[in-house]
């Protein structure tokens, strides 16, 4: 009897209440998480945005899903910390600089090393090739085969080129977000 009152309560509110749901954006350090947020949050772009130390959360809504974001520094010294952000998050949002290419081995290690960890294996992830506005900047594609991401068969994997500078593909990025809200 809970379980149906329960189920009855959890519909009306999402007639009147927004959802609500925790998303953690990693990657290495210069790949546009910071810049990302900012867009999502403001729907503009701004050239001076700080690299991310530590850790920064921002609440942004959209529709009736309000969403805590964090923000997590890409440098070495806080790859460690990523799995501490990641847990019991509705997603996860890698974030890689589809036109550095010098940085995609390392990208695709450390999104690895994140991955294994027993405690996120069932955490969605979205994968954003961001600066597709960039010269020699990857596909959807070439994103995929370069972080070997079909490899992660018992995963829910996304992949999406984006530009945070253009506004390129944000939309079905947030689309994409909202969807996995509880």
């Amino acid at each position: 009897m809970s379980s149906i009152f329960k189920s009855l309560l959890d519909w009306l509110r999402s007639l009147f209440f927004t959802q609500e749901m925790e998303v953690t954006l990693v990657g290495l350090q210069a790949s546009g998480k910071s810049t990302l947020v900012n867009v999502f949050a403001s729907g503009e772009f701004t050239e001076d945005t700080i690299p991310t130390v530590g850790f920064n959360m921002r609440k942004i809504t959209k529709g009736k899903v309000t969403m805590k974001l964090w923000d997590v520094g890409g440098q070495p010294r806080f790859r460690n910390m990523w799995e501490r952000y990641c847990r019991n998050v509705n997603a996860i949002v890698f974030v890689v600089d589809s036109a550095d290419h010098g940085k995609l081995e390392a990208a695709k290690q450390e999104l690895r090393n994140l991955l294994e960890r027993p405690t996120l294996s069932n955490v969605p992830l979205l994968v954003l090739g961001n600066k597709n506005d960039l010269p020699n900047a990857l596909t959807v594609e070439g994103v995929i085969d370069a972080l070997e991401l079909k490899s992660y068969s018992q995963r829910e994997i996304a992949c999406y080129s984006v530009s945070a500078k253009n506004q390129i593909n944000i939309d079905i990025t947030l689309q994409w977000l909202t969807k996995h809200a509880p």
